[in-house]
C-alpha cells in the first residue's frame, strides 16, 4: 500500500485556498500545496463553515494527503464532521487525477478508518458513492463496507450509501 501522511488544513489555509492564493496557503500549512487543492474551493468553503459552526470539526475534516517519502500532495481526505449522536462518521476522500491508480485511495481510506476506530465515540463509518463511481467502489472493497441504501445529494445526485460497523476488539 502507498505510504501517506495527513496535513491538517487550518482555517487560515482553507481561507487562502478559497481565495486561490496557493502560495499563502502553502506558507500557512508549512508545506507546498498543489493547484488541485485550489480547484476544490467549493469543498473548502463548506469545511470552513463547518469549523466555524463547530470548532471540534477541525479535528475530523480538511486534510491534504502527502505521499511519502516524495512529499507530494496527492489528494485530500477526512470526515464530514465529528461523530453524530449515534457515533457515526462519514468518510470523504479524493485522489488528484494524476495520482490515481497507485494505491493512494486505499491508503487514505485505511488511515481514516484507523482514525475512526481509535476514537471510542465512533460506532460506524459511512461512505456515500455515486453508482457510476467505479473507482471509489473499488477503494472501499475489502474494508468491510456493506450497502445499506441510497440517498439524493444536492451536489452529486443519486448516491449509494455504505456502512462499516466498528470492528470489535478480539479477546
Amino acid at each position: 500500500m502507498a505510504s501517506i501522511r495527513f496535513l491538517t488544513l487550518s482555517p487560515t489555509v482553507l481561507a487562502a485556498l478559497i481565495d486561490g492564493d496557493l502560495e499563502a496557503a502553502g506558507a500557512a500549512a508549512g508545506h507546498p500545496l498543489s493547484s488541485f487543492l485550489v480547484e476544490e474551493r467549493w469543498l473548502w468553503r463548506v469545511r470552513l463553515d463547518d469549523i466555524r459552526r463547530d470548532p471540534e470539526a477541525a479535528d475530523w475534516i480538511a486534510r491534504a494527503v502527502v505521499a511519502e517519502p516524495e512529499g507530494v500532495i496527492v489528494g485530500h481526505g477526512g470526515f464530514h464532521g465529528p461523530p453524530d449522536e449515534a457515533g457515526r462518521v462519514e468518510v470523504g476522500y479524493t485522489v488528484a487525477p494524476e495520482h490515481r491508480l497507485r494505491g493512494y485511495g486505499k491508503a487514505i481510506l485505511a488511515a481514516l478508518l484507523e482514525r475512526a476506530d481509535a476514537d471510542p465515540r465512533v460506532t460506524a463509518v459511512r461512505a456515500s458513492i455515486r453508482p457510476d463511481n467505479i473507482g471509489s467502489k473499488k477503494v472501499i472493497a475489502g474494508f468491510g463496507f456493506r450497502k445499506i441504501g441510497e440517498q439524493w445529494d444536492a451536489e452529486d445526485g443519486l448516491e449509494d450509501v455504505y456502512l462499516r460497523e466498528k470492528p470489535h476488539p478480539t479477546a
